[in-house]
């Protein structure tokens, strides 16, 4: 079992350190699964001893054999985090910031690797994620299917033959599956092809989220693109939608960063330069122009224009950056100014190691 540093003072998770297909344009890819147990009130009507008892069915799951395997799991009691952790754990897509702020009964279940999350006692009773590098959203589909099963071989699902799974919220009732890649359009957005892009596929039922899902904004040109529909689709046909569109949205990006550098070469070396200077140097940054910094070394990066940063140091910073792990780091709360000179700080340590 590990604790629960092991989770919080790395800002990369182990998954991550690899390169998965496409990771120039698709950071990850996830699925998550929701999940209720039939003789329980979902967890907002729950009792305390009701979601106590959820808990404990779903911590003897954890002792399956084949399940052992995908693992070594460990189970963190949200009871028992600070707040500086639960954000660490948001910030990181390990919990929900709905899961963050619950304390009864809540609990996360994370592998070594950090590539599967079971949050327990959040909106559902069960939210199984599991992440992939890269546009990997079938793998991810492949391995959060097989841990699904495991745990039905040993609970009561609640299902209904004409609805499918019965979740708390109306939006995930039937396969109760959320498939989204994160996805880096920095062209589609210089090239301003953007709107029309994410209009196109709002229009064919995808729905399109900030860094951080529901309701976040999409800082450094980063957007979660994932299914709205649960209900009267299949589990696969919910996948091949998302791969099929995404697929789509990957050669628009190419074909846009490739005008980019035909049409406007010395702007675009310009602009990647500047940041990667003020990256390197600045003594004070706020966490939305780190994040537009970032996105435009990230594609020097991926351009080749930049070649003494690896795309893994991007992808920690993604986390570093945030507030929550500026003051993991920090070892100590931090006004805003404060977390802007760590954050500067902290950006100049990673570019100078390179």
């Amino acid at each position: 079992m590990m604790t629960v540093n092991r989770f919080t003072e790395q800002a990369l998770s182990d998954w991550m350190k690899g390169e998965g297909p496409d990771s120039d344009i698709v950071i990850s890819s996830r699925i998550r699964i929701a999940r209720n147990l039939q003789s329980y009130p979902f967890p907002m009507l729950s009792t305390n001893q009701q979601s106590k008892e959820v808990l404990d069915q779903v911590s003897q799951v954890l002792q399956d054999e084949e399940l052992q395997k995908i693992g070594p799991f460990s189970m963190l009691s949200l009871s028992e985090l600070d707040e500086l952790q639960k954000r660490v754990l948001v910030e990181k897509h390990l919990i929900s910031p709905a899961l963050a702020n619950e304390s009864r009964n809540g609990a996360v279940i994370l592998n070594n690797n950090e590539s599967i999350s079971i949050m327990v006692n959040e909106e559902d009773h069960l939210r199984i994620q599991c992440l992939c590098p890269g546009f990997q959203i079938k793998e991810a589909w492949d391995t959060a299917s097989q841990i699904d099963d495991l745990f039905e071989g040993h609970l009561d699902y609640a299902f209904d033959e004409k609805r499918g799974y019965l979740t708390s919220c109306p939006t995930n009732v039937g396969t109760g599956i959320r498939a989204s890649v994160m996805i880096h359009l920095p062209a589609l957005v210089l090239t301003q092809q953007i709107n029309r892009i994410l209009s196109a596929i709002t229009q064919v039922g995808l729905a399109v989220r900030g860094l951080y899902g529901e309701g976040s904004e999409a800082l450094g040109n980063l957007f979660q693109i994932s299914n709205q529909i649960t209900l009267g689709q299949s589990e696969q046909e919910i996948i091949d939608n998302l791969y099929g569109v995404v697929r789509q949205i990957i050669e628009h990006e190419r074909a846009a960063r490739q005008k980019l550098q035909y049409e406007t070469k010395a702007k675009l070396l310009d602009r990647i330069s500047r940041s990667f200077g003020i990256m390197s140097y600045a003594a004070i940054m706020d966490s939305k122009e780190a994040a537009q910094r970032l996105s435009d070394v990230r594609l020097g990066v991926d351009l080749g224009i930049i070649k003494n940063v690896q795309p893994q140091v991007l992808n920690e910073l993604l986390v570093m950056t945030q507030p929550g792990f500026l003051q993991q780091y920090a070892g100590e709360k931090l006004t805003a100014e404060e977390r802007d000179i760590r954050r500067a700080q902290l950006i100049r340590e990673k570019f100078n190691q390179e």
